[in-house]
This record gives C-alpha cells, sequence and structure tokens, in this order.
C-alpha cells in the first residue's frame, strides 16, 4: 500500500528475466526518448547502436527502419528526393540530407550496412514509440519518417489503429526470433509529449500505443517492456522536471529513469562498474592548465593505468579512443 506520507506515487519496475553487462549488444531505435537512454550507454562505453536513422516517432516508421536493417537494403537515387537544395529520403532524419547526391547516398548506405551488421548480432533490441500518428505521402501512401519541412498539403495525416500495430510487429517479431531466437526486445512509450495533437490527442495516441505493446508483450516469451512513460506521467508528475518547452524531459527526469532503467537491467557486476567507468571518463575530459608540466604527464599516465586495471576486469571495455587522446597529448606536449 501506497504510504501517504511520501506525497507521490512510486512506480516499481518489475525485475526483468534477462540482465545486459559490458558484453551484451543493445540497439536502441525510436523516438528521441531512446537517444536519451541509449545516449547515456554510448557515454558509459556499452557496446550500442542508437537510432541509425536518426529520430523516428511512429511505430510503422519504426518498423520499416528495422526492415530497412534486416534486408540490408542498398538506397539508390530512385529512393531519394530532392527539396530546398538538399537530397533525402524520408526513412532518414533531416541531418542526413546533403547538398550532393553521391555523398548522401553514400553516407546512409553505409550506415545502412554497418547497423545492418549491428542487428544481426545484437542482444537487446529496445523501440520507443512516441505517437500513433502518422504522415503518409499523397503521391503512393509511403509513410514517412520525417516530413523534410515539405508543406503539409503533401501528407495525409492519420490515428494508427492498435491492431495495425500489433499485426505488423507480431509478423515481424516471428521473422526476427526466427533468424535470431535468443534476441531480447524491449518497448517503451515516450514520456514526450506530442502537444500539437492537444491533451486529449495525445493521451489518446498514447493509449494506442500502450494497447498495442501490452497486447505484443503477452503475446512473446522474448519481448518486455519498461514503464518510462507511467515512470514519468505518475511517479515525477511534476512540470519541475521538464525543460523549459514544458513538453520535453529536463535532465533530472532523464537522470531518474535512466537510474530506474540501470537498476532493472544491468547485472550487479556491471551497476559496480559504471562508478569506475564514469570516473576514468570525467579524469580524460579534464582540461589541464598545462599539458606539459610534469604533474599532468603524472596525472595522465595514472589514468592510462586505471584504464589497463578495468579492462583487465571487463575485457569488453573499449577506451581505444581515450588511449590514443591522453597519449596524443602527452607526445605532443
Amino acid at each position: 500500500m501506497q504510504n501517504s506520507d511520501s506525497f507521490r506515487t512510486k512506480i516499481v519496475v518489475p525485475e526483468f528475466p534477462w540482465k545486459i553487462s559490458y558484453k551484451s549488444r543493445s540497439m536502441f531505435i525510436g523516438s528521441c526518448f531512446t537517444n536519451h537512454i541509449g545516449g547515456r550507454m554510448q557515454e558509459l562505453k556499452f557496446k550500442t547502436d542508437v537510432n541509425p536513422f536518426g529520430v523516428v516517432y511512429n511505430p510503422l516508421s519504426v518498423l520499416n527502419s528495422l526492415k530497412i536493417l534486416f534486408k540490408k537494403k542498398k538506397f539508390s537515387e530512385t529512393d531519394l528526393h530532392f527539396y530546398n537544395d538538399k537530397w533525402f529520403s524520408f526513412s532518414f532524419y533531416t541531418g542526413f540530407s546533403h547538398s550532393d547526391k553521391d555523398v548522401y547516398l553514400e553516407k546512409i548506405n553505409k550506415k545502412i550496412k554497418d547497423s545492418s551488421e549491428f542487428l544481426r548480432e545484437t542482444d537487446f533490441l529496445f523501440i520507443t514509440f512516441g505517437t500513433a500518428r502518422i504522415f503518409e505521402w499523397k503521391k503512393d501512401g509511403q509513410v514517412v519518417s520525417n516530413c523534410h519541412k515539405l508543406p503539409a498539403t503533401h501528407f495525409d495525416r492519420r490515428l494508427l489503429s492498435k491492431e495495425e500495430i500489433i499485426d505488423e510487429y507480431a509478423s515481424f517479431l516471428k521473422l526476427l526470433f526466427k533468424r535470431k531466437p535468443e534476441v531480447k526486445v524491449l518497448f517503451t512509450i515516450s514520456p514526450i509529449r506530442h502537444w500539437k495533437d492537444g491533451a486529449t490527442g495525445n493521451q489518446l495516441s498514447k493509449a494506442v500505443l500502450l494497447v498495442a505493446v501490452h497486447q505484443l508483450v503477452s503475446m512473446f516469451t522474448n519481448v518486455e517492456y519498461f514503464p518510462s512513460y507511467e515512470i514519468m506521467m505518475d511517479d515525477l508528475r511534476d512540470y519541475r522536471f521538464y525543460a523549459e518547452d514544458m513538453i520535453h524531459l529536463n535532465p533530472v527526469a532523464v537522470n531518474y529513469i535512466w537510474d530506474k532503467f540501470s537498476r532493472s537491467l544491468l547485472d550487479n557486476k556491471t551497476l559496480d562498474m559504471i562508478p569506475e567507468v564514469e570516473k576514468i571518463l570525467q579524469a580524460v575530459h579534464h582540461k589541464p592548465f598545462d599539458v606539459r608540466s610534469d604533474a599532468y604527464r603524472k596525472f595522465t599516465e595514472k589514468i592510462l593505468k586505471d584504464i589497463q586495471v578495468l579492462k583487465a576486469q571487463q575485457p569488453y571495455l573499449d577506451f581505444s579512443k581515450e588511449k590514443s587522446e591522453l597519449l596524443n597529448l602527452i607526445d605532443n606536449a
């Protein structure tokens, strides 16, 4: 029973049947909330691929991204569009767009190749839905991941049904588990609100997503749900945990949800090691007054030794970038 003196409703995250370690490979794909958690995993040196197509908000666009990786599709000029002096694909975020068609194709095809190979070997697939509303390109009915600032008149906008989401993902998950039976899939619903739909419209969209996801969880043994949406809505439940726009999460909220996520999904050995990883990263990013001083040289040598010790404990940790930076500083001092 909830303690009346706590003045809040604490969300208890269920114990998951599997855990993540530094040996694990994880792919995060979906809305911008994915960047918060997946990005934190990358910072802490986990083997992680985050949003290879950029931020993707709706379930069908997320699924399209996964199918492209699954098939290792190679894009050609016929898959592209040109607008505002930029080449782009409706499957990729605007940040990929480029004025040179060949440069653009090379960039996105390399990303597909790399992430396709990563997905093939991944242990955990994290999927975050942001909205159940989709935009369809009127010319051919394609569901787009990003409208690339084209006029709204070029698209039809509608709300997905729970049946559409369930049917599409059930088919894909069966195919995924047939190819890689041991992979674990974890869904989340982004707590970031899509306020352009209004309060009622946002809640309706989230409700469709929640019903669809929980139906999928009940259908597969290797599929689970992490309650990031509920943690923000019912546990934190206060505007002081939002950014200035009162829609996105601020760092305090992200840290709180990360703490819940890490404690429920990372194994104990990994949790114990994270402070040591953070300590090394903070030391590497330290800006010295004088890189040529004996004090800084000794400081750097100590960090390199700490990396060596931690690497011996956990061979899967990769500090090659940090070691290179430190050695380069010493050599050029």
